[in-house]
This record gives structure tokens, sequence and C-alpha cells, in this order.
């Protein structure tokens, strides 16, 4: 059962994270490419503030996003503001976010997202969660997958292989890190192939930040997994 009040300690402890580790950035490093194709260090940071009031959106029943068009406008907006700017509106928006996530509320309720998607409003901490943790690794500041808490790794690798469950282009495939064991891809008996590395190569496969080359397959090949 999800715990909101657990993951939202956890999204300030990565936020501190973050923002402790981005304070080394001046104007250039900034403006210097990100790990993420087409994006700088500062186009990640002004998603990662845009995203809180994005989720604070989803909470109070409003679209998440104007649309999408509008989602990039504003992240290529704010993308060329310098460090100080930067950092200010990631924490501002950021306490703005645990700030309502702190307020009484039906946390069972069913909120949507982009693209029409819906979840209910206690994995919402846990979606933001994500975003800090991944996009500290994209800043390239010297934080890895390896890096990141057990239990965000575990939980992000049972999201993810849950979303990929049932895709019509990913193989029947059990995923396992040697211990623990996950299956997505479509439905069927059996799986195809089973994927085993280490939790942080199976994170960063399924979360498209690693290419699969350090994971093993047996009973076929890697699968090729469509965009996030």
């Amino acid at each position: 059962m999800t715990d909101h009040v657990r993951d939202l300690v956890s999204v300030r402890e990565a936020t501190e994270r973050l923002l402790i580790a981005a304070t080394a950035l001046d104007n250039a490093a900034v403006a210097e490419q990100s790990r993420l194709p087409g994006w700088t260090r500062g186009h990640v940071l002004a998603h990662l503030a845009r995203n809180a009031d994005a989720l604070v959106n989803v909470l109070e029943g409003r679209p998440m996003y104007a649309s999408a068009a509008a989602r990039d406008a504003d992240i290529e907006r704010d993308a060329p503001r310098g460090p100080g700017a930067q950092l200010a509106d990631v924490r501002e928006s950021a306490a703005r976010f645990q700030a309502l996530g702190e307020m009484p509320a039906d946390w069972s309720r069913t909120v949507e997202l982009r693209n029409g998607v819906t979840d209910v409003a206690a994995r919402v901490p846990f979606r933001r969660w994500a975003e800090v943790e991944l996009h500290h690794v994209d800043l390239g500041v010297g934080y890895e997958l390896e890096d990141l808490p057990a239990e965000f790794t575990e939980r992000e690798i049972a999201f993810l292989a849950q979303r990929f469950t049932g895709h019509p282009e990913v193989p029947p495939t059990r995923l396992t890190d040697g211990t623990r064991a996950w299956r997505t891809g479509r439905e069927a008996d059996e799986a195809a192939a089973t994927v085993t590395g280490t939790p942080a190569d199976l994170l960063g496969w399924l979360a498209g930040r690693r290419d699969g080359a350090a994971l093993k397959t047996e009973g076929g090949a890697l699968p090729s997994l469509p965009p996030l």
C-alpha cells in the first residue's frame, strides 16, 4: 500500500540532495548539455520546477499542463536562466508541492495526469520522487543510478515494468537482479526472455538512461522498449 506521507519525506530529502549538488553549477555549467539529448542542465532544472507546479495542478483537480505545447514553451522560456534563479525556482516550486501534500485530503481519489493517464492521488508523491531522482542523474553532476536509494530503485523498476506490461511491442519478459523478479511486456504464460542485471542497470534500461549493454539476456534478444 502506498504511503504518501513517507514518500513526501523522500521527495523532500531527494530535492535537498539535488539542490546541494546543483549549488556547484555556475552560469556556464547550467548552459552545458545535460545527459538528456537536446536539453541543457537549465532545461532539466526548469522542467523540475514546472513539474512540481504541474503536480500541484493535478492534486487540485486542474489539468496537469495547459497543453503539451505550453509545457514545452515554459521549459524553453526558463532554461536560459542563471543558476541562482534556477535553484530558487526549484526550491520554491518544491515547497509549494510539499505544502499541498501535507494538507488533509482524500488520498484515495483518482487524479488525471498527462495524456489521459489516471492514478490514485497517493501515488503522486512517488511520481514526483522519480522525477527528482532521475533528473538529478540527468544533470551529470556526479550522482549516478548506483547512488539512488535502494527502496526507490526497487519501486521504480516495479513501476516501469508495470508500465510496459501488456504493451504489444514488448515481448513477454522476466527481469531479475538475482534476488527479485518482475514481469513485463505482452501477457503470456511464459516469458520469451529473461533479462538479468544489477538494479541500477535494470532501472537504467527501463528508464531509457542506459542501453542495456550491461544486462545478460537468456532465451531471446534484449527487447526494444518504446519511449516513456
